[in-house]
């Protein structure tokens, strides 16, 4: 796409939207950024205030004067000046779809989604393409926006990038060389129809790929079992059960093709690690990689921050902080992950998922668990018959988790909820959460 002489309308000025404003501005586009929100709580630098045409708190008729509307992903598609724009036959698009429309095919993207493990799977596909010294670059919900890359003469032959499901809602030609997509459950129900509608919005990371390119797929979600009509690359599949293209033969021991490969030297653990990892080996053999130049680096690979991370041991209890957990699923696999009694804490913003699948693996895993944030009743309610403690205050339950467990046990955070009733983000919850673990 040629930027020069366009007009954009940029709905939300938050990280990839700011992107979204460089990208046009230095290309000979014009831009006029529009946020609900009040200019002191958005924290703008006076820079970029004085570099772009702005309004805040609220959307004037000024964002319908364009050839684009682009909306961040934080911004819900149901609110009126979406529609409005609708109505009048603006293009509306985000983010991605304009740095797909910019790059085009100048390198090959690496495109990967999913309820859990996403982030994990960017991070080691980047981590192990760049160990092998292949130009690479990550973006997306992770690392820099898509449109902060060298878009326009890109220095790296490959782009990885993490997609949220609001991040595909607004595509309409990105087409990924190789789509990944980790598994399907329940999560942003508070913004989509029924759960179906979501799923079908991770399923949109397929829709404009070709036989010419790869998906890999967790084939033991049923969802995404039920949906593979959907597809219609090359498949890709990888399992814990059964036969395919990767999968499990032990704990710590997976099958890639021909190759067996040990697992018993990295450092993340657990299960979902075990599909995590099955899936980037695979993404990354979809690009036509020697696996025999990647496996090596496999070991080097250090867990995220906030997804199961060790923040410390105190009087020989183990305090793990997986703030990432926003979802029932990611508290799942967390409590699999150990086999030590557990003091878990819970709670926050509620997404309207149903926090009683989780009442099996908190009954046989936990000790005690610990209630903070806005759905502390609603996880009362349906947690009848489990020990647990209800807490004001993050602090407080760190505190009451500690006085309880015993040597050798696990107090850990896996909050199963958003974090914005509490605190700015997850990544603001799992800092507060090591810091007062730290002082214990």
């Amino acid at each position: 796409m040629d930027l020069r002489n366009k007009k954009f309308s940029v709905l939300g000025i938050a990280r990839s939207g700011l992107a979204v404003a460089e990208l046009i501005e230095s290309n000979g586009g014009k831009v006029f950024l529009s946020d609900k929100n009040n200019q002191e709580s958005l924290n703008l630098p006076d820079s970029t205030i004085k570099k772009f045409d702005c309004e805040f708190g609220g959307h004037s008729d000024k964002i319908f004067d364009c050839d684009y509307l682009i909306v961040s992903p934080g911004v819900p598609l149901n609110i009126n000046p979406i529609k409005e724009a609708e109505r009048r036959n603006i293009k509306i698009i985000n983010e991605i779809e304009l740095g797909y429309e910019v790059l085009g095919r100048k390198a090959k993207i690496i495109a990967v989604t999913g309820s859990n493990g996403k982030s994990t799977v960017t991070s080691l596909i980047y981590h192990l393409l760049k160990s092998a010294g292949l130009k690479v670059v990550v973006g997306g919900n992770i690392g820099i926006p898509f449109t902060s890359c060298n878009l326009i003469e890109p220095e790296y032959d490959f782009v990885v990038l993490e997609l949220s499901s609001f991040q595909l809602d607004l595509i309409s030609s990105f087409r990924p060389d190789v789509a990944v997509l980790t598994n399907i459950t329940p999560d942003h129900l508070n913004r989509y129809r029924d759960f179906e509608d979501y799923a079908l919005s991770k399923f949109r990371i397929f829709m404009n790929q070709t036989e010419e390119d790869k998906a890999v797929v967790f084939i033991d979600d049923p969802v995404i079992k039920e949906n593979l009509r959907r597809i219609n690359s090359s498949l890709m599949c990888f399992s814990d059960n059964k036969e395919a293209e990767g999968f499990s033969v032990g704990e710590n021991e997976i099958k890639i093709g021909n190759r067996n490969i040990s697992l018993n030297n990295m450092k993340i653990k657990g299960p979902h690690n075990r599909q995590n990892t099955m899936a980037a080996l695979l993404a990354v053999s979809g690009l036509g990689i020697d696996l025999d130049e990647i496996i090596p680096h496999l070991d080097s690979f250090y867990p995220l921050e906030h997804r199961l991370e060790e923040a410390g041991i105190k009087n020989g209890i183990k305090f793990i902080n997986d703030s990432k957990a926003t979802n029932t699923d990611s508290v799942r696999f967390a409590l699999m992950s150990y086999d030590s009694p557990i003091h878990v804490i819970l709670g926050g913003s509620d997404k309207g998922e149903d926090f009683s699948v989780l009442m099996p693996y908190l009954r046989d895993k936990t000790k005690e668990i610990y209630l903070i944030g806005e759905t502390k009743q609603k996880m009362k309610d349906c947690f009848s018959g489990l020990k647990y403690s209800e807490c004001d205050s993050m602090e407080d339950a760190v505190f009451k988790a500690f006085k309880n467990a015993e040597w050798g046990e696990v107090v850990l955070l896996s909050p199963a909820c958003a974090s914005f009733d509490m605190f700015e983000n997850f990544e603001d919850r799992g800092k507060k959460f090591k810091e007062i673990v730290s002082k214990l």
